[in-house]
């Protein structure tokens, strides 16, 4: 029974049993009993009048508390006569208007965050009080390829790692695709307890710029250093095969080789500087309508009797008709060869490696593929598809190579290699804008695409 109810109840029960026993002195005094039982009628009336003003701040609590229950914060309390009651409307009041400004704030600043975390190119992951993922924007769901919400497992493949990284520090990945990304891991507190979140931002781009710069340096440095010196040196090794015919012709002989090896080690040298000069000095592209078929093919003939004498079969897998594309013939082409030369050689280590026995075939594929445009609906008609050149052999070179070492400069997986054809690859499709991806693939293969646009 509420206060209210049991007030009134105590009040009528007093009363009643006060004017019973009036009656029972009725017969004795009778004036004195009627004065008796109108003074308790008006006491009950007052009483009841007071029980009512003294419950009406408990109904106005009641009311008020209902509206918060309900998170009503817009709605006012009216008051009346009573000033004293006024004054605690009044306070209800100013509490919803502060709770109501207060809602309208969190409802600006989460709405805005929740459009900066989807319009921000930085993958965010927020964890909640357990560890599990409570959030992600949409650059970590593209990122991760994970669900949002509830028991997701923590990040797994090329960002397990993050799992230990401790809250404060930074570090740099490298997923499966050669893209590295800087990962941060951070805290907050939310109602009192600490949640862990963290920001992953692509740097692939940034790096490879300042790789770019660092070995463009150094490679200016040392083509001037040692061209200056080879230079030098072939005048003066030139010069000395004058004094082979003042020597015995045994000597002569002798001095004559050595002084023919040197200049052949000097002009080595340079040949070798110069490799890496090219791909500094490399020309602005300058794209024609050009047909990757035709090009293709003849850098598959370029090879044919080398992979038919190494018992390697260099063919198409798929070819689909094409569009002349644009790009420049000359720098494509020999990026091309390259990438080529470097599947054939793969797999030939790869059949040295296993000698008599090699039990799987050897072969370098390529796929000239028209992939459908991944557009939305309502672009669908707009959208153009998308080409595709890749180039697959059976090396496996790349299986225990980590990705991140891939297209670094001066890196590479054969002896005796300088680290030079990658670099100049990347290059060339970086100046034509292409997306690139060199991996080994399901089938133990390794992939080099090239998504022509």
């Amino acid at each position: 029974m509420r206060l209210h109810n049991r007030l009134i109840a105590y009040l009528v029960v007093v009363h009643l049993s006060f004017m019973a026993i009036g009656v029972y002195f009725y017969h004795d005094f009778p004036i004195a009993v009627v004065a008796i039982e109108l003074g308790l009628l008006l006491s009950l009336g007052v009483g009841l009048y007071l029980v009512r003003q003294v419950v009406q701040p408990i109904a106005f609590a009641q009311q008020f508390h209902e509206l918060l229950l309900d998170q009503n914060y817009a709605v006012r309390m009216r008051g009346n006569s009573n000033q004293e009651l006024n004054d605690l409307v009044g306070l209800f009041n100013r509490m919803l208007e502060a709770l109501y400004q207060e809602r309208l704030k969190l409802g600006e600043q989460r709405g805005f965050l929740e459009k900066f975390l989807a319009a921000t190119p930085s993958a965010v992951v927020v964890f909640d009080f357990d560890g599990k993922i409570s959030l992600m924007n949409t650059s970590a769901q593209c990122l991760l390829s994970a669900d949002s919400r509830g028991d997701t497992p923590f990040l797994t493949g090329s960002f397990s790692a993050l799992s230990t990284l401790p809250v404060g520090e930074s570090c740099v990945l490298t997923d499966a695709e050669g893209r590295r990304h800087r990962c941060q891991r951070g805290q907050f507190v939310d109602r009192g307890f600490k949640r862990d979140f963290l920001l992953i931002d692509e740097i692939t781009t940034e790096l490879a710029a300042s790789e770019k710069a660092t070995y463009e340096k150094l490679v200016r440095v040392l083509a001037h250093e040692v061209n200056n010196t080879v230079a030098a040196t072939g005048s003066v090794l030139e010069s000395l095969l004058f004094y082979q015919q003042q020597l015995t012709p045994d000597d002569g002989a002798d001095f004559y080789t050595a002084i023919t090896a040197v200049r052949r080690r000097n002009a080595n040298l340079g040949e070798f500087i110069e490799r890496f000069t090219r791909v500094v000095k490399m020309p602005d592209p300058a794209p024609t309508p050009t047909n990757l078929r035709d090009m293709v093919d003849g850098v598959m003939q370029l090879y044919d009797k080398r992979c038919a004498k190494l018992g390697i079969k260099l063919a198409w897998s798929r070819c689909d008709a094409v569009t002349p594309q644009m790009v420049d013939a000359q720098l494509f082409e020999q990026a091309l060869v390259n990438i080529v030369k470097n599947a054939i050689e793969a797999v030939e280590t790869s059949l040295q490696e296993q000698g008599s026995a090699a039990s799987h075939a050897a072969y370098v594929h390529i796929a000239l593929v028209l992939e459908p445009a991944n557009a939305s609906e309502d672009s669908a008609k707009n959208a153009t598809p998308t080409v595709r050149l890749s180039v697959i052999d059976s090396g496996n070179r790349l299986a225990d190579v980590p990705h991140g070492q891939l297209f670094t400069p001066f890196f590479t997986t054969k002896k005796g290699g300088q680290g030079i054809g990658l670099i100049f690859v990347r290059e060339v499709l970086n100046r034509h804008g292409f997306v690139h991806r060199l991996t080994s693939n399901t089938s133990a293969e390794t992939q080099f695409d090239i998504w022509i646009s």
